[in-house]
């Protein structure tokens, strides 16, 4: 279906920081919208989200040259183009923007319109936008994985004005039978979490991802709060909820050493292994993301040799979905895990041909979430379209962060008896 017209918008995001939504219209109405997230920790490798530094607004915030592009130059140049064709899409985008990072049109301006394109030509389709995107998934076989969720139930890092240095303090169902199941137990940790949390006088304020932010005398706290929340929720701690952190640590690597604040130390790689390795004995870890710094390859290497039969070593920082980033990886093997997130690479095209080659070379794939997000719930679809089998999407609190989960039980309602909820890989 040929493509009428695409037209984009400034909104906010869950941070209410401006980010960006396109609208594209099929010649036979079809319509696909599609908004872009913004993450708080970035690596320095990701594509350009183009900003308009302009101080008198949203603090240099605002999202209007993303926006002036798309209405003015992408727009006018696939009018008229199949959307169909995602990839000729994707390319002519990529040649428009002629820079390595998309430093000229911006990667969150060329995502809006990626997105949308697709949205839209599922809908000409009437199709459902899982369905739809299987089409660009070669190991597709009929039947649908539903992913575990990864629920970050508290925050600290840059989402909470580090409250720890540790970023994310992740539940995960895998004794769950189901993504409804998953769901509900998730949620009701997260609401016993609030209990003891309470009465151990905490706070209960919450961070950028919906988990609760607390200021803990140690990195190790959250662990002893989450598993006495899972034990009186009434599930077994590690049996059927297993922990896992993003650590972040690229945002406290500093002049070469790994400034640990609430352990008053500062470490070099193989004293930040030990550290992550007496967490592990200590408590249900199962999977650790961005535990070294975003150019540490050796660090994640050391700690993948030594720990990656049993547990799930995730590259964030370290690939941000770049498919040159993802080859020294895998040839250096040096995760066992690449975090997806779209908008760090900048169009659907891309993000598939990254996905596809991490699961050919065995790497478990998380599709993710940003801190700052919308209420866009393509991830949700995009991971059962690709079997990833893991969902990272924030705590089951705050709309943007719920209603990819709501999307996902609404998938599994739909799908019925053709749709699995996956098994722990590890």
């Amino acid at each position: 279906m040929k493509i009428k017209s695409i037209e984009a918008f400034e909104i906010l995001d869950s941070r209410g920081q401006p980010t960006i939504s396109a609208v594209t219209v099929l010649a036979d109405g079809s319509r696909g919208e599609a908004s872009v997230p913004s993450g708080a920790s970035t690596g320095s490798h990701e594509a350009v989200e183009l900003r308009d530094g302009d101080a008198k607004r949203y603090h240099g915030l605002g999202a209007l040259k993303a926006v002036k592009n798309v209405n003015d130059k992408i727009g006018p140049m696939l009018t008229g183009q199949d959307a169909a064709d995602q990839q000729k899409i994707d390319t002519f985008m990529i040649e428009l923007d002629g820079t390595p990072n998309k430093g000229n049109l911006g990667a969150n301006a060329m995502l809006s319109v990626s997105l949308s394109v697709a949205r839209a030509q599922a809908q000409a389709e009437k199709k459902p936008l899982y369905e739809y995107l299987t089409k660009f998934n070669p190991n597709h076989q009929g039947d649908y994985i539903l992913p575990i969720p990864m629920m970050n139930i508290m925050n600290g890092g840059k989402h909470a004005n580090w409250a720890t240095d540790i970023q994310e303090y992740m539940i995960l169902p895998v004794g769950a039978k189901s993504m409804t199941e998953a769901v509900r137990m998730c949620a009701e940790i997260y609401l016993q979490l609030k209990k003891v949390l309470k009465a151990g006088d905490y706070s209960i304020s919450i961070g950028d991802e919906g988990g609760f932010a607390p200021s803990v005398p140690s990195n190790a706290e959250p662990f002893k709060l989450i598993s006495e929340a899972i034990k009186q929720a009434g599930y077994q701690p590690g049996a059927e909820v297993a922990l896992g952190i993003d650590a972040a640590a690229t945002e406290f690597f500093q002049f070469g050493k790994y400034s640990l604040k609430k352990e008053n130390r500062e470490m070099d790689s193989a004293e930040l292994s030990v550290f992550y390795r007496d967490l592990i004995k200590a408590y249900p870890i199962i999977s650790l993301e961005d535990i070294f710094s975003e150019d540490d390859w050796a660090g994640f290497e050391n700690f993948t040799k030594a720990f990656g039969k049993k547990t799930q070593i995730i590259g964030d920082d370290l690939y941000v979905t770049n498919p040159e980033r993802l080859k020294k990886g895998i040839k250096e093997k040096t995760t066992n895990s690449i975090l997806i997130k779209l908008n760090q690479i900048g169009t659907f095209s891309e993000t598939i041909e990254v996905i596809l080659a991490a699961q050919k070379n065995h790497l478990t794939t998380v599709i993710s979430h940003r801190s700052g997000e919308t209420i866009d719930d393509f991830i949700a679809d995009l991971a059962v379209a690709f079997s990833c089998g893991q969902i990272k999407t924030g705590a089951p609190c705050r709309g943007e962060r719920t209603v990819k989960y709501n999307r996902l039980m609404r998938i599994e309602q739909e799908l019925k008896n053709k749709a699995n909820y996956a098994s722990w890989p590890f």
